[in-house]
């Protein structure tokens, strides 16, 4: 698994990271055993970064991760663990002394002593204001505390990367966690690159599958994509279908082409989700991407390329 450099952090990540949230049963139950076994042939297969949240489940990802971690038994700087604060089962709350509680709370479920990344989670559910001047600076305490080797912010819409990197310091932040924005069917990420690499932040790109929509299956049903875009979606997992291909695994591979990015999310909760990811990584790095069916998907797509869905709270 090939292995890039998360900003100016120093870490190495691999480029298939494990998104842990399927480990909070929230697609589905997953037994402890499944879990173990997923993490730790995801590890032997050169993963090395893990994510969560205590959102996840109502902290039950964070639970599972943990105990998974620990029966790896690898040594702890041979694994990246990033976990957020903020978002939880009962709602958001970004204020100074829930996310320093937060934490805390955090690295006895994951049974550890720091993790590796602290990630704000969703800010656009929160005054933006409130995350610049409170929220972030009590991150900092946090990283300066040794409970978080680097901090960061996640979200949906684009725009709230740059209105949070404006207004801190220089490399107060780390790290970026976008989702949804670097897909076959949404490259607007991209256009961020620049500025991102600009503030010295390393970025992160979650769900390549776009939630759903870019699966044989199709979307679940609470997906907040419009109409057009989910049939546009289907017409490319069909078309896919019918040539023989998988989508999700085309999906993967574009995304993972973008060297800019350092590790795509992918949301994993078997050893055949974990195999598959591996398998698809590896094909792109020995034989490239299916150039031709990649043509016809973006092809089918172009209408509603960029169309996004909004997310969060009004930002005065």
């Amino acid at each position: 698994m090939e292995l890039r450099e998360l900003g100016r952090t120093g870490l190495k990540l691999s480029t298939v990271g494990f998104g842990a949230s399927p480990l909070g049963n929230v697609f589905g139950d997953v037994s402890e055993e499944q879990a173990n076994a997923s993490v730790r042939l995801a590890f032997q297969s050169g993963i090395n970064f893990f994510d969560t949240s205590p959102y996840y489940g109502g902290t039950l990802s964070e639970k599972v991760l943990g105990k998974a971690l620990k029966a790896l038994g690898a040594p702890r700087n041979s694994y990246v663990v990033a976990t957020k604060c903020g978002r939880y089962k009962e709602g958001f709350d970004f204020s100074a002394e829930r996310v320093t509680r937060s934490i805390e709370e955090s690295l006895e479920r994951l049974q550890l002593d720091y993790v590796d990344i602290l990630q704000c989670h969703d800010i656009e559910f929160g005054s933006l204001d409130q995350v610049v001047n409170e929220t972030i600076p009590a991150l900092v305490k946090l990283k300066e505390a040794g409970k978080a080797r680097f901090i960061g912010i996640t979200g949906l819409p684009l725009g709230i990367f740059s209105y949070v990197l404006d207004r801190v310091p220089p490399g107060t932040l780390d790290v970026v966690l976008s989702y949804c924005h670097y897909c076959v069917n949404d490259t607007s990420l991209g256009d961020l690159v620049p500025y991102l690499k600009t503030k010295g932040v390393g970025i992160i790109n979650a769900s390549p599958l776009s939630m759903g929509l870019l699966t044989e299956s199709g979307p679940p049903e609470w997906h907040p994509a419009s109409l057009e875009l989910k049939s546009a979606c289907q017409a490319a997992a069909t078309h896919c279908k019918e040539k023989g291909k998988n989508i999700s695994k085309l999906a993967l591979q574009y995304s993972l082409l973008n060297k800019e990015i350092t590790s795509v999310l992918v949301g994993m909760k078997s050893v055949e989700q974990v195999e598959e990811n591996v398998a698809a990584a590896r094909e792109l790095a020995t034989s490239g991407i299916d150039e031709e069916t990649l043509s016809e998907v973006e092809a089918i797509l172009k209408p509603v390329k960029n169309q996004s869905w909004p997310s969060g709270i009004q930002q005065s």
